[in-house]
């Protein structure tokens, strides 16, 4: 039983990085526009996500230290600032997104309106934050994720025509009249969606916040090699929905409230509440990741004491930051920037820190003064040394394609 509650860190992990906000709505215009033919860009995605949270995981479980941490010893204090100031800025970007992908769910729930949920949301972050144990964090929202199979559902009980849909998602092919620079766009959005900083900074300090033992090596691998794929399943049934629903009528995703609409074609109220509950699980649960990333880094960084297992007394630094990003996130929500927006620049934005986050994880996964007998071998170097080449060119055309395109207009 352990064991199997000890894979529900891989679910929440996986839940919230492939369908936090930002993939929800990636999954819904993507869907909208290109059906089915970028579904190769989320299957090397989440092959790239698996071998670096691998390392990553391998690494918290044989050292008992979180990735960034040894991160900042391996390469310095300034290697370490410029990796800390990259990837929390993205982080930041997206837990402020998935502030307002709470408050957007609530809304579609109750109609009431998303800036009147956004201070609920944060003050429920900051008391999830400073009374919920880990482990009931990640059941909790592990589990309620799992809700948005209703999609897979959907799609099914939508009766599409299975041929056509393998004909999108076995050719890299543009549907008219979407040009090319718009298809690499939303590519390296899919992308920098699925390969979040966030994930593998979480994943790794939730390993030393579950007190990962290098006998737990097997136990974290399943929590990848099963967590992070059925993350990425339930992200392509979403962008399905969309295919079959939105394509054929040339009408373009734009709202979340009309990600959740093929659901209520196919299953009717019932599966519309399903689908609410699991958007407001993957959301907050995403949410919870992300504000804990920030207050993990910046206190692995600078050495102070942090993580839910320690009493708030102890980690008053990891508990006022937790407490600031709670006022920093609605307040920045509030001048009513659109979440949506704010959701789209976090994800591209992403693509371009990728190479600062897993260079280094590479990195200190070959270091045998940390890893001893469990160092990369070959064929991990090669996997991850592979990987790196899609992260760079990722990296480098993320800026360019989004002022080309207009951020994909």
């Amino acid at each position: 039983m352990k064991k199997v509650l000890g894979l529900l860190l891989g679910l929440l992990t996986a839940i919230g990085g492939f369908v936090d906000i930002g993939d929800i709505v990636t999954a819904g215009v993507v869907g909208s526009r290109f059906g089915l033919s970028l579904t190769w860009v989320l299957v090397l995605g989440t092959f790239s996500i698996c071998v670096f949270a691998e390392m990553s995981g391998r690494v918290a479980a044989v050292s008992g230290r979180p990735t960034f941490d040894l991160i900042r010893e391996r390469f310095g204090p300034r290697l370490g600032l410029l990796n800390l100031l990259g990837s929390m800025a993205v982080t930041l970007l997206t837990f402020i997104a998935e502030i307002g992908g709470v408050a957007l769910a609530l809304q579609l729930a109750t109609s009431v309106n998303p800036y009147l949920w956004i201070p609920v949301v944060a003050a429920a972050l900051w008391l999830v934050f400073w009374r919920v144990k880990f482990s009931a964090l990640e059941n909790t929202f592990g589990l309620g994720g799992l809700a948005l199979i209703v999609f897979a559902v959907a799609v099914w009980q939508l009766s599409p025509d299975w041929s056509q849909l393998w004909h999108q998602a076995s050719r890299a092919a543009m549907p008219q009249p979407e040009g090319i620079p718009t298809y690499w766009y939303y590519a390296i959005a899919i992308f920098g969606a699925t390969m979040t900083p966030y994930e593998v900074f979480f994943f790794s300090s939730g390993g030393v916040e579950e007190r990962w033992k290098p006998k737990d090596i097997a136990m974290m691998r399943g929590n990848v090699f099963l967590g992070f794929p059925l993350g990425a399943l339930l992200s392509l049934a979403i962008t399905a929905c969309a295919a079959i629903v939105f394509l054929p009528l040339s009408i373009e995703v734009g709202e979340l409230s009309q990600t959740v609409l093929p659901v209520g074609i196919a299953l009717g109220k019932i599966g519309i509440a399903i689908a609410l509950l699991g958007l407001f699980a993957a959301t907050f649960g995403a949410a919870c990741e992300t504000g804990l990333s920030v207050g993990y880094s910046i206190c692995q960084y600078f050495g102070w004491q942090w993580g839910k297992f320690a009493e708030p007394k102890h980690a008053t630094r990891f508990h006022t930051i937790l407490l600031l990003l709670c006022i920093l996130g609605p307040g920045v929500l509030l001048t009513t920037v659109d979440p949506i927006m704010v959701t789209e620049y976090s994800v591209v934005f992403s693509a371009i820190a990728l190479p600062l986050t897993y260079l280094p994880i590479l990195i200190v996964a070959n270091d045998r003064t940390y890893m001893g007998d469990h160092a990369n071998g070959r064929i991990a170097n090669v996997l991850g040394t592979a990987v790196l080449i899609p992260v760079v060119v990722a990296s480098a055309a993320a800026i360019p394609l989004m002022i080309v395109t207009r951020v994909g207009q």
